[in-house]
């Protein structure tokens, strides 16, 4: 028996003692988070499996763990000896989580689960499918801590202030903002659990999740208080000066549920179904207005000073990412490389760049056919060596107090085939053709997607996924309100225009299973171009510079505005990173740039 069954045994009777038939543990903490802290890997403590995404129930009986396909390979490892079955999402038949209790829960069952770790959208779905079938909710059990005797405590890590230099704007003119789009939505309060969204507001930063520097805080923002819930002990004298300046007072962590419930009948919460989990919104007793969080579209239009900034944090990274790609390419056939060697090599680049705070997401490191899962990133269970003849795809970025990066490269180990080159062509030609918009204001990404999917669908193939997104500012790497795929997708929170100031990737790929994935992936900033009698023209400015592998491009699949494009780029390339280089990077760095 594995420590993950006798776990799984506790938990069981923890819910005959209460009447449970099933138990629900999602990977999420209070807020909705991409990723979490030690404290909130329920689902890792209980099953076994450590994978960034996936959602446990534990039946009577039976028990599933859902995942996608990025985790099939590690998740079958990990679950051996548990008892728990790997659910592959999307693969087949395979129910969704609320499919699976309709059909195993009886009428009159129940099923139960932590409400503070569901979101306000996945509580509600639960309560209607479980509803039409008998089957009752209970949302206000944490039976895993009842298990979990060394539980980790919730993250003491202080926060740090981050100066208008850095910001550009000062948490006054923030909530004076915040307040004025309250007011158009006939609300008297606004609470506030999206912890970027709390972070952004407050000119603060910290260390409570992994890879997202972010607090674990929430606010209720009124006419003319605000109240920030955050253990404050976090909170040293110069965040409490600027609190205290802005009448916010500052009160404990959890005690945001019992005060929704004192709001008056007279007030108007406004909420967003979106960024609120299950419990917080069960417990509002006042009217609510839902609508998107104000500060979303607010943090997502980078003002000057964030731009700046930015374009500073990839030069930085751009040398971090240039270094790491001669040490591949000139020692990948001299010494042991895995996929988890280039993962510490690449971070330890990055940590000499002055202003580094830590990877801004799970480093992605994926070899030959692992490349081919959109997502993978490898473990102990799945790591490979490199060798010739194959790529590596390396998705990755990195925290800067100037700014967050994101960039994915597909380096040629050796050399590959033609056909293999007609692909690496396409996916470069996808990216740029994205990149050299110019178009008119109002557009939305599924406007413009088609740029990036032409050079790919010309070839009959494409890519299952986005082709790009928002990306934050010492916040979410992946931040809404805008992204880049072909059709609409409410689900991703990708519903707004493209506006002037928005940081967004671009990162077509093609990927065949169990042979090989290719994605190449800069970012830019979102610019407003001429203004004339057909309206008001924008386009990209990218701020991503690195080389691009050279080895994998034919030229005779390019146009000539095309290879004009890549050679203008290569040359800004050499120009911005190369004199932060040492003589012998400096030199390959001239090679890998060279005109086409």
């Amino acid at each position: 028996m594995t420590v993950y069954k006798e776990r799984i045994d506790k938990l069981r009777e923890l819910m005959a003692a209460k009447g449970i038939d099933a138990y629900v543990i999602p990977t999420a903490d209070f807020h909705s988070s991409e990723y979490v802290g030690e404290h909130f890997k329920a689902r890792a403590y209980i099953t076994g499996f450590t994978g960034s995404y996936g959602t446990a129930i534990i039946g009577r009986e039976e028990a599933g763990l859902w995942t996608d396909g990025r985790y099939f390979f590690q998740a079958t490892n990990q679950l051996e000896g548990s008892g728990v079955k790997l659910m592959k999402m999307f693969v087949d038949d395979t129910p969704s989580t609320t499919e699976w209790l309709a059909l195993n829960i009886p009428e009159g069952g129940k099923v139960a689960f932590d409400g503070r770790v569901l979101s306000m959208g996945e509580g509600q779905e639960y309560e209607d499918v479980l509803a039409a079938k008998g089957i009752s909710i209970d949302f206000e059990e944490d039976l895993v801590d009842d298990v979990w005797t060394d539980r980790p405590a919730l993250s003491e890590k202080p926060a740090f202030f981050l100066e208008e230099k850095y910001t550009g704007e000062s948490v006054e003119s923030k909530l004076a903002r915040v307040r004025e789009k309250m007011a158009e939505a006939g609300a008297s309060v606004h609470i506030i659990a999206s912890l970027d969204d709390v972070c952004w507001l407050y000119n603060f930063r910290g260390d409570d999740i992994d890879f997202f520097p972010l607090v674990l805080s929430y606010t209720i923002v009124g006419k003319d208080y605000a109240k920030l819930y955050v253990n404050p002990d976090k909170l040293d004298d110069t965040i409490r000066a600027e609190l205290a300046k802005n009448n916010v007072s500052v009160h404990p962590y959890n005690d945001i549920y019992e005060d929704v419930k004192q709001l008056s009948a007279d007030d108007v919460a406004l909420i967003d179904p979106m960024k609120m989990n299950y419990a917080l919104y069960k417990s509002l007793g006042c009217r609510k207005v839902e609508g998107a969080n104000p500060t979303i579209l607010m943090k997502a239009m980078k003002n000057p000073v964030e731009q700046a900034n930015i374009r500073e944090a990839h030069i930085k990274d751009g040398v971090a990412v240039t270094k790491f790609m001669h040490w591949v390419k000139t020692n990948y056939d001299k010494m042991d490389i895995t996929e988890l060697t280039c993962v510490d090599k690449l971070t330890e680049f990055r940590a000499e760049q002055e202003g580094y705070i830590r990877d801004s997401f799970e480093p992605l490191q994926a070899f030959a056919d692992h490349a081919a899962m959109m997502h993978y990133s490898p473990s102990k269970e799945s790591d490979v060596k490199l060798v010739a003849g194959k790529m590596l795809l390396s998705d990755t970025g990195g925290g800067y107090l100037e700014g967050s990066t994101d960039i994915t490269r597909t380096f040629i180990l050796g050399s590959i085939d033609d056909q293999m080159k007609q692909y690496f062509t396409a996916v470069v030609r996808a990216m740029m053709s994205l990149s050299r918009a110019n178009f008119l204001y109002g557009c939305h990404g599924y406007t413009l997607d088609v740029l990036a999917r032409g050079p790919i669908w010309d070839i009959n193939k494409d890519f299952q996924c986005g082709t790009g997104h928002g990306v934050g500012y010492l916040g979410s790497i992946h931040e809404p309100p805008t992204g880049f795929r072909w059709y609409i997708a409410p689900s991703k929170n990708e519903h707004h225009q493209i506006e002037e100031g928005m940081v967004m990737t671009d990162e077509p790929g093609i990927y065949e299973d169990g042979e090989f994935g290719i994605r190449i992936e800069n970012e830019f900033i979102v610019q407003k171009g001429e203004q004339n009698k057909y309206g008001q023209f924008m386009h990209f400015e990218t701020i991503t510079f690195a080389p691009i592998d050279l080895d994998g491009i034919d030229p005779e699949y390019m146009t000539k505005p095309e290879r004009e494009w890549l050679n203008n780029y290569h040359q800004q390339v050499f120009e911005k990173i190369g004199p932060h280089l040492n003589d012998e990077e400096r030199e390959w760095l001239k090679e890998y740039t060279r005109a086409i």
